[in-house]
């Protein structure tokens, strides 16, 4: 086993949330990289307390922070699931600290792809919709189906998941979408389909529809629906432990090691 003060270093940043937490006490559990910041935003009620604490458990000598910058110097990865304003900010700041930023952030707008585009310029990014193995593979599979079928068979993308969920559609949505559009050789933008109420005429042939259904603790489920004249196609992926997606960015920050600074996704860590 290598040496523990050899392991990778990791701030999380969000760390009060439920994923930040679940990613705190999957690190520390893994012997295969060390815990050693926890970054939230000012005002946070947890700023200044140890986190195993924090987390109802015993200390772990991790003080969570509100200097971000201050954290990510003594850190070798950044694991951020948080929101698009503050993952942009991270994304500078990481790339200043030479440390890879595995960032699970949905949300994100074409100003912030961009930022954090230039951002890695100087240091490793790895960004996806969704870090799981299992929708990799769905992602990976709906382009493949999409590039044998024409335009004659819709394309529908169905997600679902919990109340509190504030953008739709999902992140992982999106990719999917993005994956069958990159196999039919169009662009998403070009023929994405969302929020549809009222009349709102017929379906346009080549279009890639979307809708999202929020309700009580659903974790996420992601349905694409090929449906053609007299038979449907339909590829799904239904998660039940948001411990897929930490062991998933886990994953990517320990692929990220010692890599070229560039933008990369979780098909590049999973081999796919």
């Amino acid at each position: 086993m290598q040496p523990e003060h050899d392991l990778p270093g990791i701030v999380v940043t969000g760390a009060s949330g439920r994923m930040g937490q679940m990613l705190a006490r999957l690190i520390e559990a893994s012997g295969r990289a060390r815990l050693v910041g926890a970054v939230e935003r000012p005002g946070n009620g947890w700023i200044g307390r140890d986190l195993g604490e924090a987390m109802g458990g015993a200390a772990n000598g991790v003080i969570v922070s509100d200097d971000p910058l201050g954290a990510f110097a003594k850190a070798q990865a950044v694991i951020d699931f948080t929101a698009p304003a503050a993952t942009v900010e991270f994304a500078a700041l990481a790339a200043q600290a030479r440390a890879v930023h595995v960032i699970g952030t949905t949300g994100l707008e074409p100003e912030h792809l961009a930022k954090i585009k230039a951002a890695a310029r100087h240091a490793v990014i790895i960004r996806a919709g969704n870090m799981s193995l299992g929708v990799n593979l769905l992602t990976r599979l709906t382009r493949k189906v999409a590039e044998a079928l024409d335009a004659d068979w819709d394309i529908e993308i169905v997600e679902a998941h919990h109340r509190m969920k504030v953008d739709a559609p999902s992140g992982t949505a999106l990719m999917l979408g993005e994956a069958a559009a990159a196999g039919r050789g169009v662009n998403l933008a070009d023929v994405r389909d969302a929020g549809r109420d009222g009349i709102a005429g017929a379906r346009k042939r080549g279009d890639i529809g979307f809708a999202s259904v929020r309700g009580g603790d659903i974790v996420g489920e992601h349905e694409v629906i090929f449906a053609g004249e007299g038979e449907r196609i339909v590829l799904s992926h239904i998660a039940t432990d948001r411990a897929i997606f930490a062991r998933g960015a886990l994953r990517a920050a320990l692929w990220g090691q010692d890599r070229k600074p560039g933008e990369y996704d979780m098909m590049d860590v999973l081999g796919l």
